[in-house]
């Protein structure tokens, strides 16, 4: 059993080339393989958000605070709250991130497949963030 103090591992910043505005992530686990899931705690200040992507294998998103939304391709912008759980589909394009006005934080929640847990696309702009 391998236990992981809190405080010990440390925080990083959102690549600026996968998110916009100010983004925390402090990693929960990476486990060595043959595990393939991993856990990160990703806080996103005011109308920050991640750019377009998909995961191979899905995502589960748990909200732990805050208000935030979500948007998978062609669908409406849904609002996230404290303790909605959102499941995001294997290859399914989307982005995530907080409200315009209020900070979230979420569990994120992915498996990698060869490798590989992220397909990052462009950023989500201005337009698509603030539509209704």
């Amino acid at each position: 059993m391998e236990i992981k103090r809190s405080g010990v591992q440390p925080s990083g910043k959102g690549q600026a080339e996968h998110f916009t505005g100010h983004v925390r992530i402090d990693p929960l686990n990476q486990p060595p393989t043959p595990a393939r899931v991993s856990v990160a705690s990703v806080t996103f200040e005011p109308g920050a958000r991640t750019a377009w992507h998909s995961h191979p294998l899905g995502q589960t998103l748990v909200v732990t605070s805050g208000c935030g939304r979500v948007q998978n391709w062609g669908g409406p912008i849904e609002e996230l709250r404290a303790g909605d759980v959102a499941w995001c589909l294997p290859g399914e394009k989307h982005w995530h991130g907080a409200a315009p006005t209020t900070a979230m934080t979420h569990l994120s929640i992915v498996e990698q497949l060869d490798g590989k847990s992220a397909d990052w696309m462009a950023k989500v702009s201005d337009e698509q963030y603030l539509s209704e």
